[in-house]
């Protein structure tokens, strides 16, 4: 009984609130144009800058063959047993660049790293972003302990905005299921305040932007 009446005298004050709402603090705000001013930097020097500063590992490439030796370097040093990758692009790409030994399999949970190519760079916060539509789906990026993403100059663009532009142009009406952004590795600083990497996903991100020529 003593919930119920408490029940009525919050929804009185409601009812109350409603039916003599009170002028909104703020004068309403319109929009036009964009929000951020144009990038001062070129958007490669400024996608760099921001997705190192979120703990990114970034390297420029002049082409293909300059990629697929920054990779097999990478292998190397790290030790990579077993790299998940099912995108035949990248695969190919490998091939006619005399990186087909890697090591590279189906096997998601048990590989060291992934390496998936991304739909867009987001330039102004250092951004991948990721859909459902390309070959490794929705998983490769979170499950692996290292995420490599191969990019093209020509898919970086400056805001978020831009990036759901670039979708919507290169999709129109059939958008992938799921559409996600990838910004440097997992990261957590819940306990105790202190910033853990890797908690939710990846502990190491790597993007290599390959100058357009080749692409796949």
């Amino acid at each position: 009984m003593e919930v119920s009446v408490s029940r009525e005298k919050i929804l009185r004050r409601i009812r109350k609130a409603l039916a003599t709402p009170l002028a909104a603090p703020f004068l309403p705000q319109h929009l036009q144009g964009v929000i951020y001013p144009p990038p001062a930097d070129d958007l490669s020097i400024l996608f760099a800058t921001e997705f190192t500063r979120l703990l990114g590992q970034f390297a420029y490439c002049a082409d293909e063959a300059e990629l697929c030796s920054h990779i097999a370097a990478l292998a190397k040093e790290k030790s990579w047993a077993d790299i998940f990758c099912l995108d035949e692009a990248i695969h190919a790409l490998f091939d006619r660049n005399g990186l087909g030994q890697l090591p590279c399999s189906g096997q998601l949970l048990e590989c060291d790293a992934s390496i998936t190519r991304c739909e867009a760079l987001v330039a102004r916060t250092g951004s991948m972003l990721l859909s459902a539509a390309q070959p490794q789906g929705r998983t490769s990026s979170v499950h692996a302990p290292v995420h490599v993403c191969i990019a093209w100059t020509s898919q970086l663009v400056y805001d978020v905005s831009d990036a759901f532009n670039l979708m919507k142009s290169k999709y129109g009406n059939h958008l992938p299921s799921a559409m996600s952004l990838a910004t440097g590795p997992s990261r957590t600083a819940d306990i105790e305040k202190t910033l853990v990497v890797g908690v939710h996903g990846p502990g190491e991100v790597y993007c290599f932007l390959v100058e357009d020529g080749g692409r796949p």
